[in-house]
């Protein structure tokens, strides 16, 4: 029979579930999340796989990431003041909604004898526009429904069901549009954004704390100035976007896949990150006894370019695996702790605006990555630029976390910035 001791040191280390038994409004937000991301992974993999059928077009196909780029930044800095000054349950069901109609066209577009290809670009801008009009809502309700010891268990669970659905439904979403068509995807995909707005619908209001706050460029502004000023939430950011640009490989996947010779390389790369954030996720009980997130967050970095490298030093797919699976584990336990300091201190009349920058720092940054691993592959060679990203990332975040002692200092038992749980 097992021991009391030894099944308290089992379950520490299982994820904690206690948010979706003893969370009703965590819960909805779970199920939503959850049913929307599965949907949103078809579209993710039906897009790239028209415009290739449509143009046969390396560039092309590269033209989808390009373009979100810009209406990211701007409609996501707008969706932090929006979330900071509006009901961010009514943006989020709005959005939802939103969505849904973007990707129904996609569907009525895709059925056409003859497809188009400028509205896949023009709804792929609308998409990532909602997309930064949304996050920062839906990012900014989860300190308002969730307690602080339960964050911890939030955030884990939010990464177990975010890297699961991007496992099921990036492979489910690849045999629909391969052996039924693009047209379908976009279908199941439009669904789940009205099951999704029904469910996010029986969440009681969100209201702003500050009901004199306006959606105005000074209030960005005013949230841009307040980031500055805490180092600490400085540091999460400059760390997370410093990792992303330095060692975010995807765009190199489809080289690397080649030079294995397996017809199944390319979709075990995409996954072996998600697989590892999974089961880093699964296991991660024990983050919550863990107070010195600022430390966390650096050596979560740092091992993240480790993993990176990794795949480079080795010159077989079980290798390189190995070493994205360690990557992808990595930064699931850096997002557990981001989220556990920005959670515990970030202001709620702040929230939107502030998740509207770590937005920023977590989208951006990897499209940076994408352009300097496909330059460095260029100059130095495949292999090469995944060494060398791996080192200059671990080297950039150590300087970084040298640079602002804040991080490094934080400790969630002494924190000045600590929110106040009654007054949350």
């Amino acid at each position: 029979m097992t021991s009391e001791p030894q099944e308290k040191q089992k379950s520490s280390w299982r994820v904690d579930l206690s948010p979706l038994k003893i969370n009703p409004q965590y819960r909805l937000l779970w199920t939503s999340s959850t049913i929307s991301g599965f949907g949103s992974f078809f579209t993710y993999v039906a897009l790239p796989f028209q415009v290739k059928q449509l143009t046969g077009s390396y560039v092309a196909v590269g033209l989808l990431g390009a373009l979100e780029i810009i209406p990211l930044i701007i409609f996501g800095l707008y969706g932090g003041v929006l979330a900071d000054a509006r009901d961010r349950r009514s943006i989020a069901i709005f959005t939802e909604l939103s969505f849904f109609v973007s990707v129904l066209f996609l569907a009525v577009n895709a059925h056409m004898h003859k497809p188009m290809l400028w509205p896949i670009y023009v709804l792929a801008l609308v998409m990532a526009s909602l997309d930064g009009i949304q996050r920062p809502s839906l990012d900014a309700i989860i300190p308002r429904v969730v307690p602080r010891e339960q964050m911890a268990a939030a955030s884990a669970l939010s990464g177990l069901t975010r890297n699961a659905t991007f496992i099921f439904g990036t492979s489910l979403g690849g045999i629909v549009v391969t052996n039924l068509s693009p047209t379908s995807s976009y279908a199941i995909d439009s669904l789940t954004f009205l099951v999704s707005a029904a469910i996010i619908f029986r969440l009681p209001k969100v209201p702003p704390t500050n009901e004199n706050q306006k959606p105005t460029l000074k209030a960005i502004t005013e949230g841009a100035s307040y980031a500055w000023s805490r180092k600490d939430l400085l540091g999460s950011y400059l760390i997370d976007t410093t990792a992303m640009v330095f060692a975010f490989p995807n765009a190199l996947f489809p080289f690397l896949a080649e030079s294995f010779h397996s017809q199944s390389a390319l979709g075990l790369l995409y996954c072996a990150g998600a697989v590892g954030a999974l089961i880093a996720s699964a296991t991660s009980g024990w983050t919550k006894r863990i107070h010195r997130h600022g430390l966390g967050i650096i050596w979560s970095a740092t091992a993240w370019g480790v993993g990176i490298a990794i795949v480079g030093l080795g010159n077989s797919l079980p290798i390189a695996l190995l070493g994205l699976a360690i990557a992808g584990g990595a930064d699931m336990i850096s997002v557990i702790f981001r989220h556990q300091l920005w959670n515990a201190t970030i202001p709620d009349h702040l929230r939107g605006r502030l998740a509207s920058i770590e937005l920023l720092s977590y989208s951006v940054g990897p499209q940076l990555g994408q352009m300097r691993a496909s330059f460095s592959a260029q100059m130095f060679g495949l292999r090469k630029a995944f060494i060398s990203g791996g080192i200059l990332c671990v080297v950039a975040v150590l300087a970084c976390a040298n640079s602002l002692p804040a991080l490094k200092k934080y400790d969630a038992r002494t924190s000045e910035f600590l929110i106040d749980e009654k007054n949350k």
